[in-house]
């Protein structure tokens, strides 16, 4: 076994990818090729900076530490679904390829058998194959999703790199055999939180309190469906023919 290296490690996935016949796997594969060779060629990785391991429905990179992080994660957030939209938009929604894409970084090691070892790399498979990442996919109409590890959060993403937004991320909890441990997932939890509080829910509205039976108050600019305006404290009182009737 060689002696473990640091490497940024990125992760690709087929969502659903059981589900579809041998015919449609190998396509999907072939297309999960080119997204990724693709985004890496933005990101500005060459061949040599870049080691790659098949899993079938997955596919893992681990790149040299020389390229930029931030690169790495503009590319992902950009180029990658831009990508995979022009591909999905000319298939039909059963060929429809969705992703669930990882960052995050650590030591591996590669044995004598070609397979890469450490528990960096076991912790981004967790990552990928957790229960927040699959919902948060679920969730969305997006074709992607992609999951930094609390590491290249902090170390990149919460400092704002040039096309980099943090608070478009929010924190959640991946349990793993190891213990809870953080991530961060870009884009909105959906509909079991709001941003910055993943697992919360939104509080509900309060209901409206009903009119005055006789003096209906209305403060405030006041927009009706039909366009109408009305600026200020209005006071309208329900007299004659409209009060009879009541």
């Amino acid at each position: 076994m060689t002696d473990p290296v640091y490497r940024t490690i990125l992760l690709f996935d087929i969502e659903q990818y059981g589900s579809r016949d041998d015919v449609e796997q190998a396509f999907l594969r072939r297309v999960l090729y080119d997204v990724v060779d693709t985004t890496l060629l933005t990101a500005d990785v060459d061949e040599t900076a870049r080691l790659r391991a098949d899993r079938g429905d997955s596919v893992m990179e681990l790149i040299d530490t020389a390229i930029p992080v931030p690169n790495l994660v503009k590319t992902l957030l950009t180029e990658t679904p831009a990508l995979l939209h022009n591909k999905n938009r000319l298939l039909a929604d059963s060929a429809r390829m969705r992703l669930r894409i990882v960052l995050s970084s650590g030591y591996v090691a590669v044995d004598e058998l070609d397979g890469w070892v450490g528990s960096d790399l076991n912790h981004a498979v967790r990552l990928l194959n957790s229960d927040p990442l699959r919902d948060a996919l679920k969730q969305r109409e997006a074709d992607c999703v992609l999951c930094v590890s609390d590491g290249i959060y902090e170390g990149v993403v919460r400092h704002g790199p040039l096309g980099v937004r943090p608070q478009e991320f929010h924190r959640v909890t991946v349990e793993t055999k190891e213990g809870p441990t953080v991530a961060w997932v870009h884009g909105e939890p959906g509909t079991h939180g709001s941003p910055g509080a993943a697992g919360g829910s939104a509080a509900p509205a309060p209901e409206a309190a009903a009119p005055r039976r006789n003096d209906t108050r209305i403060k405030g600019d006041q927009y009706g469906q039909t366009g109408g305006t009305l600026h200020g404290g209005q006071r309208f009182d329900f007299t004659g023919r409209d009060r009879d009737e009541r």
